[in-house]
């Protein structure tokens, strides 16, 4: 039985993100817990002793941080082994394929509803938002189109709004299952 889910992420975008879709997923009486790092090298510098200082039973970790131009499966292998080492093996590793904000580009309608702007819906029926994990910077998509957009904000307006059955990124379909398989656990 799962008492205590800890997320490690590289950034504090990823904690608002998160803040704002797990009421969705998450049951009750499970306590969620958030490490926030400075950067991806800081996750993974800190990532064994936090791992190993963590003394609640019942717990489980997710490790999530973005891919930026790294290889994924590197960078998955990477983050595995420092859990390993660190004696949580079955700490489970979420990558988000390029980063963050390749989550909110694939559900343009989030994106419109959040920014009160209904045009950029339509944005989702162009050819390159239809795979936005492959896309080389979604957040540079995001500010050609929400100017002033920023990390933070963005991910706090647009989190509330996302609709999984219609984001058309895999990466956040996966961690999206990743997140309902808490409830099964529970």
């Amino acid at each position: 039985m799962i008492e205590h889910v800890v997320f490690l992420l590289e950034e504090p975008s990823a904690r608002d993100f998160l803040e704002a879709v797990l009421p969705a997923a998450a049951p009750g009486g499970i306590q969620v817990h958030f490490m926030v790092f400075e950067g991806k090298q800081d996750l993974e510098r800190q990532l064994p002793r936090k791992l190993r200082g963590w003394l609640r039973p019942h717990t489980r970790f997710i490790v999530m941080r973005d891919q930026d131009s790294g290889d994924c499966k590197l960078i998955k292998q990477r983050l595995r082994q420092l859990c390993v080492d660190a004696g949580r093996p079955d700490a489970v590793i979420r990558i988000a394929c390029r980063e963050l904000e390749a989550f909110f580009v694939g559900d343009w309608a989030a994106v419109a509803e959040a920014f009160h702007k209904p045009a950029l819906a339509a944005q989702a029926r162009l050819a390159k938002y239809r795979a936005p994990d492959v896309l080389e910077s979604p957040s540079r998509e995001l500010m050609k189109h929400v100017p002033g957009y920023q990390k933070r904000d963005g991910a706090r307006r647009i989190s509330r709004c996302l609709q999984p059955q219609r984001n058309a990124s895999g990466s956040y379909a996966v961690l999206w299952r990743t997140l309902l398989g808490l409830i099964q656990a529970r």
